[in-house]
């Protein structure tokens, strides 16, 4: 019995970039930029990666809440435990996803592509040196709440710089650090609690959280300040 003549599942090599997708980066959606569009960091990678994001804790956990979400695992050094355990506790769920360190105490996390980690750093405005420092797939994010006498150096060594408002003075600062067009620095003292302008090398791009209702319940309201 014969079934439906159908034609053959072929190309012509001509047709070959017809199944090409529209893929971009994998990582974790820290929101959408200026066009709508998703915004992804890379945070699992096979080369070291250092972020310092110039803002408020929230962004900070909405950021590892999200990395959580993608199977990575997240080591917080703080000095602000408290801030950071209702986010532990929701995100482990019976596994340790989250694990919470004090300043100067992050033992050795053991990262590989199996299991990628992020170590977040909310140590004040003068971090000390830490003792875990980024690798092949473990990547650090360094949280300062404002610019210190470290900034220059930070932001010097860093991947990727997170920018959210700041005041006129350190916008300045920012300007000439980053490499900024006035533009975005006259921006800077005026952007919404949601708001981070992320730049890396020569290029930037702001990007909103837009967080979701379950993250809100979780961490609040947005907030630049904690």
């Amino acid at each position: 019995m014969f079934g439906p003549r159908r034609g053959r599942h072929e190309l012509a090599p001509e047709e070959y970039e017809a199944l090409a997708l529209p893929v971009g980066d994998d990582g974790v959606v820290i929101g959408t930029d200026p066009h709508g569009a998703p915004a992804v960091l890379g945070v699992a990678r096979p080369t070291p990666f250092d972020a310092v994001l110039i803002g408020g804790a929230w962004t900070a956990q909405v950021v590892a809440l999200r990395t959580v979400g993608t199977g990575a695992r997240v080591a917080v050094e703080t000095g602000r435990r408290g801030l950071w355990t209702p986010l532990a506790q929701t995100a482990n769920g019976g596994q340790q996803c989250v694990t919470l360190h004090d300043v100067g105490r992050v033992p050795p996390q053991g990262p590989s592509v199996h299991a990628p980690i992020l170590v977040v750093r909310d140590c004040g405005a003068r971090p000390p040196r830490g003792r875990v420092v980024t690798a092949p797939w473990q990547s650090v994010l360094t949280l300062l709440p404002y610019l210190g006498p470290d900034a220059p150096r930070l932001l010097g060594g860093a991947d990727l710089v997170g920018v959210q408002r700041v005041s006129p003075e350190e916008a300045q600062q920012l300007g000439s650090l980053l490499g900024l067009p006035q533009a975005d620095v006259e921006a800077l003292p005026a952007l919404p609690e949601t708001v981070t302008l992320w730049c890396a090398r020569r290029s930037w791009t702001y990007v909103d959280v837009r967080a979701t209702d379950t993250e809100t319940q979780l961490l609040g309201a947005p907030r630049r300040m904690d």
